[in-house]
């Protein structure tokens, strides 16, 4: 017999269901928070405070703000790291899952920004910060996971081999995004400063990482 079946199991199932279901609201509430201020400047009162959970209720949930953290982008990656499925199961010609792959990359640079920094800041900590490399090292992880997957499917339907090993490839991918991550934050002070076209500049920058990604993706695979 099933334990988690009886009463004594569906209580003991519904009280973790909530526990987990709670700390996937307060990793929410926190998420705009940590993206605006970065993982050093954020404390777990910092977020409390812009949210509508008490400091206490967010530390009886998180034993610590690397907790917390760790949390946030472990929830948030998880849904970037299927992200590309899509396009990668519908995508009938190479230039399709081409440009497909750019688009989706240039949208989520220009609505998810904020949430990127705050990725690229835990992964620079985690050379500082022990606590952190675990976590960290089984996101990127799946990060590659996810190229690879489209890169893969891209040679098939080019009937082409891939040029590089997956880990090369996400690199010179990922390396890109970097690139054009900078621009946004770049472009965002001039337009806080109130710089004259900053605001068209702003809107560029995405564009320009899907135009980049598009011709990148040829130099990635080899003819068979």
């Amino acid at each position: 017999m099933n334990p988690l079946a009886t009463p004594a199991g569906r209580s003991i199932r519904s009280r973790q269901d909530k526990y987990d279901e709670r700390r996937v609201q307060l990793a929410e509430s926190a998420l705009a928070t940590l993206g605006d201020l970065g993982y050093a400047r954020t404390s777990l009162r910092e977020i409390a405070q812009n949210s509508p959970f008490s400091h206490g209720v967010v530390h009886y949930y998180f034993k610590d703000k690397t907790d917390l953290i760790l949390h946030c982008v472990r929830y948030y990656k998880a849904r970037c790291m299927t992200r590309y499925d899509e396009v990668v199961a519908t995508a009938r010609t190479a230039e399709e899952l081409r440009r497909g792959f750019a688009d989706k990359l240039a949208e989520t640079l220009r609505t998810e920004a904020p949430m990127h920094r705050l990725w690229y800041d835990l992964r620079n900590q985690s050379m500082f910060d022990p606590a952190l490399r675990e976590d960290v090292a089984a996101i990127d992880g799946g990060l590659c996971d996810m190229i690879d997957r489209v890169l893969t499917r891209y040679a098939e339907l080019s009937g082409a081999a891939l040029r590089y090993d997956r880990h090369t490839a996400y690199a010179m991918l990922d390396g890109v995004f970097l690139s054009a991550l900078l621009e946004c934050v770049v472009e965002r002070d001039a337009l806080v400063a109130g710089e004259s076209d900053a605001e068209a500049s702003a809107r560029v920058a995405p564009d320009r990482l899907g135009d980049k990604v598009f011709d990148l993706l040829p130099d990635l695979v080899a003819a068979l």
